[in-house]
């Protein structure tokens, strides 16, 4: 009994060790576990404030991205209110010299009047006999190379010189323009008749000479040439634009696709987009926003500009233009202040391509070169065949700058002015097109205009695999370029 009372002694003492061994070894084990749970709770902690931070610094820069954005918004249209109120201003003191000279004018003449009816009979018929008075505010000037150019029998191809177009086309633009510009005769003097109003404002477009040339050519005012060019040029812009300068209908569509595919390859092009920019005088105000940059930096003089955005049918005729953009602003900036941008936005171009250069972002309706390095052999071979594309317009804005001479110099037209100007030239650049006015080799000009690459190159990811898509198709079915290898 006492053996057995031993026995469970012992049990129970080796029992209690074996225990206390135990527990001596899992307090290491309990210490580890915990130190990796303490360990991973602050590793997340530290990764939300690593996330928080960064929220916080891309919520702190979108949000002076978008400060940025309003403050040049803001500086944009304050700039362009000062702008029409400079305008407006200009207008109402022209408009109170011209009443004041009117004033004048009719009072001189009342005057004049008056003294020929107190004349005695005597003295009007000795007047009368010795030759026919001249008449008040009619200043004799030679007429002589109108009238020469006027004729009949003037040779063709010196017409054609003069003012790039032959005379069947010059008839056909008088014609137009006649019902607008036409002037009665008064009693102080003749109208200029219609044919010397179109040509004063057609000569002058087409040689850029200042206005004293052209008021020596054709024998009238300096004020007078320059009201010309300025009535002529509006008149095109307002009766000849909306028939020889829009965007195509659905059959003239058709057939420039499929032109601009046999020329290149790439289907669904409607269109090849080019901007060019005019030279012009420093203006009064925001100079700023008309200095070119890259002009200065090429020419080493100072310049400034403004632009015309133009887009061309396979002919080189014009179907859409964006005119008067400050000369400080890029090719893709001037694209979303045009009208072809607010179409295209509201679906006009969905499923069509117009073909820009790399100064253009790639959109879902602009199709432009890729411009990363490393190009592949697809991509090489792409460019190629949009550089097809790209040369139409920027050889129609070659020989818009070719025919009218005023575009390459600046001119002593008023900016505000020179948007009708303009319009007028992208017009007659249309009918001479149309009519297969042949442009003289001598008159080509070689256009200087740097390409900027925009701010944001892609807008549409599905414009980017469409772009693929097309360069591909062009390799494997032997339509891509090249002269690249």
């Amino acid at each position: 009994m006492i053996n057995g009372e031993n026995y469970k002694r012992r049990r129970k003492e080796t029992f209690s060790d074996d225990e206390d061994s135990c527990s001596t070894d899992n307090e290491p084990k309990k210490k580890d576990l915990n130190g990796i749970i303490t360990s991973l709770l602050l590793l997340e902690e530290q990764e939300k404030r690593d996330h928080e931070e960064q929220n916080e610094a891309s919520n702190e820069e979108k949000s002076i991205l978008e400060s940025n954005h309003k403050r040049k918004t803001r500086t944009m249209l304050e700039f362009y209110t000062n702008l029409q109120d400079y305008y407006s201003e200009i207008d109402e003191t022209d408009r109170v010299k011209r009443k004041k000279s009117r004033t004048m004018a009719a009072s001189v003449a009342v005057a004049a009047v008056s003294q020929t009816e107190n004349q005695s009979p005597n003295q009007q018929n000795k007047q009368s006999g010795s030759g026919q008075q001249r008449r008040l505010w009619v200043k004799d000037r030679s007429k002589a190379w109108w009238d020469d150019c006027n004729r009949p029998d003037y040779p063709e191809e010196e017409f054609k010189k003069a003012f790039r177009m032959s005379k069947s086309t010059f008839e056909l633009i008088c014609e137009e323009l006649n019902s607008v510009i036409a002037k009665e005769d008064t009693t102080l003097r003749n109208a200029i008749p219609v044919k010397q109003r179109v040509a004063v404002c057609i000569w002058r477009l087409a040689t850029g000479e200042p206005l004293r040339l052209v008021s020596k050519r054709f024998g009238l005012g300096i004020s007078t040439c320059h009201k010309l060019v300025l009535e002529v040029c509006s008149a095109i812009r307002s009766v000849l634009m909306p028939k020889y300068l829009h965007w195509p209908e659905e059959d003239s569509l058709r057939k420039i696709k499929e032109e601009f595919e046999g020329i290149s390859g790439i289907p669904n092009v409607v269109g090849s987009m080019y901007t060019t920019h005019i030279p012009i005088i420093a203006p009064k105000i925001s100079v700023a926003a008309y200095f070119n940059k890259r002009h200065t930096e090429r020419n080493q003089k100072t310049s400034y500009s403004i632009t015309v955005q133009g887009v061309v049918d396979p002919r080189g005729v014009f179907t859409d233009v964006c005119i008067g953009w400050p000369g400080s602003m890029t090719d893709d900036q001037v694209l979303e202040k045009s009208a072809l941008y607010q179409r295209a936005n509201g679906g006009l171009l969905k499923g069509v391509w117009i073909v820009g250069s790399s100064g253009y972002p790639l959109m879902d309706w602009v199709l432009v070169p890729y411009t990363q390095q490393h190009l592949t052999w697809t991509q090489h071979a792409f460019n190629e065949k949009i550089g097809e594309i790209q040369k139409v317009a920027k050889e129609a804005f070659g020989r818009l700058k070719g025919r009218w001479c005023c575009l390459q110099k600046r001119t002593e037209v008023k900016l505000q002015d020179l948007p009708v100007v303009l319009g007028a030239c992208c017009v007659l650049h249309n009918i001479c097109e149309m009519m297969d006015e042949g442009i003289d080799p001598d008159l080509k000009f070689e256009l200087a205009d740097d390409e900027m690459v925009p701010e944001v190159a892609l807008k549409s990811v599905s414009s980017m695999k469409a772009r693929d898509a097309i360069a591909h198709n062009l390799l494997h079915h032997g339509l891509a370029g090249t002269a690249f290898l």
